[in-house]
């Protein structure tokens, strides 16, 4: 059975050590060429095969679900790699033309204050790094640490401090492989970045915001939905892990942490809502600031800003607004589905295509 990947990994395996279940814990360590999933991938598997997660489905995973059980069975990590080179189509072996080496860890339960801290991280929005050390080959021995990217000593050992520090800044999970440790065995050690998600904030809790923030949910980011409405901050109303305030627009704004990994979308109910929101956060670094309105309410909304010294032509011209892409959408989840396609644009390429503001 396959259950929905858990959007806090770390806070599921934790959890489950918590509650004394039988379990391994599978982790990507190396994955090279066509592969279904990335190094530091994993998985939550039960002592009959049952899997929360997934480290690329298919062939892989069903050798991942033995492999726990038997390891579970065991009581010691057990290591195996997999390759996807089948050579036809009517091949049982997979055909992607990768190669992946995976660790099976049914012993988690001891490094369940590593994967505690790692998720604690992640909830203050802190970034830092997970290493995940296999000593030996035969009868290979595990240890799980987290360290936060203010607490990386400047001298480590292997792999070194500037190793470490690279893979956060690159944001790429690296393998590092030693023959020959000090103490005479095969060394690997995963060092995992763990980056905040995005930030989405919704400044509106109405039709659009609710449809934005499932659609975004799935999308991963970080959402918080402010509304100066009580009943439009119910946290019924949002996914599982959306976060909700309510109050003054422009006083919520002004009190929240907005960075470059911050993401803005106004849809209050009303245009002067919409200013209001607009003014509190249009000088901040934010990574995006999109607001909705037709041309027109655009046109006057820019105009009183520049005139009235609230923003330079240039700093307004950094809003997205009309909103979202030029899709046809009319429905309130098509409208979302704008919204959130230009997100992805400005996350992923640093700039999306805009509807004309005349």
């Amino acid at each position: 059975m396959i259950i929905r990947q858990p959007k806090d990994i770390h806070r599921a395996v934790a959890q489950q050590c918590d509650r004394g279940r039988d379990l391994a814990v599978a982790t990507v360590l190396k994955a090279v060429g066509s592969t279904p999933c990335k190094a530091g991938a994993k998985a939550i598997i039960d002592s009959g095969g049952a899997i929360r997660g997934t480290i690329g489905g298919g062939a892989v995973e069903a050798q991942a679900q033995r492999t726990a059980i038997e390891a579970i069975k065991i009581g010691r990590p057990l290591v195996f790699d997999f390759n996807l080179e089948g050579t036809a189509v009517s091949d049982k072996n997979p055909i992607c033309g990768g190669m992946m080496r995976v660790l099976i860890d049914p012993i988690a339960a001891r490094h369940r204050a590593a994967y505690r801290a790692a998720s604690e991280a992640r909830q203050h929005r802190q970034r830092g790094v997970l290493l995940t050390t296999i000593r030996g080959e035969k009868q290979p021995e595990t240890e799980v640490r987290f360290l936060a990217e203010s607490a990386i000593p400047s001298e480590f050992g292997f792999p070194n401090a500037e190793s470490i520090r690279s893979v956060l800044r690159e944001e790429e999970t690296g393998i590092f492989v030693a023959d020959s440790s000090p103490q005479g065995q095969h060394l690997e050690v995963l060092v995992e970045p763990l980056i905040p998600n995005p930030l989405l904030l919704i400044v509106g809790g109405g039709h659009i915001g609710q449809a934005l923030a499932l659609q975004a949910n799935i999308l991963g980011f970080d959402i918080l939905v402010l509304d100066d409405r009580k009943e439009f901050t119910a946290v019924g109303l949002f996914p599982e892990g959306v976060s909700t305030r309510c109050g003054p627009i422009d006083e919520e704004i002004g009190r929240l942490p907005i960075g470059g990994d911050t993401y803005i979308v106004i849809v209050t109910r009303d245009h002067r809502n919409d200013s209001e929101a607009l003014a509190a956060c249009l000088h901040k670094p934010a990574a995006y600031i999109g607001m909705i309105g037709s041309r027109r309410k655009v046109e006057l909304m820019r105009k009183e800003f520049v005139e009235s010294g609230r923003a330079a032509a240039a700093e307004f011209a950094r809003v997205y607004a009309p909103i979202g892409l030029d899709i046809g959408s009319v429905t309130v989840p098509e409208i979302a589905a704008s919204i959130a396609a230009q997100l992805i644009a400005v996350r992923r390429k640093g700039a999306a295509p805009r509807i004309p503001s005349k």
